[in-house]
């Protein structure tokens, strides 16, 4: 799993600087995980999503956003509380999701939000 920088999350995710209208410059789907180092239920999701990443390969990219380190990109998208999923889709509007999710609540999200199935 990659963690972005606001440089690679703008070629990779959104270049917000660029566009005000949501435009995802992927070439797959991808869920990104805004998380800190403290936070207890974030150190619940990481093996989780770190399974999910090897169950998706190729299908999907996940992404982790250190929001201690990554501040403007946590401020850009109004994170509030931690962990937060960003889920976004090739085509349309992203969608954020609260807390520490389990693995099947994800894998759920990752097939309709990210593959549409």
């Amino acid at each position: 799993m990659e963690h972005l920088t606001k440089d690679t999350f703008l070629s990779k995710v959104f270049n917000y600087e660029q566009n005000k209208d949501w435009k995802y410059e992927g070439d797959l789907p991808c869920l990104i995980d805004f998380y800190a180092d403290w936070c207890q239920p974030c150190k619940m999701v990481a093996p989780i999503l770190e399974d999910l990443s090897k169950e998706y390969a190729g299908k999907i990219h996940i992404y982790k956003v250190d929001t201690e380190d990554q501040v403007e990109l946590s401020s850009v998208f109004g994170i509030r509380s931690i962990p937060s999923l960003l889920f976004c889709p090739k085509e349309g509007q992203p969608q954020m999701a609260m807390g520490a999710l389990p693995k099947e609540s994800l894998r759920q999200a990752i097939n309709e939000v990210l593959l549409k199935q």
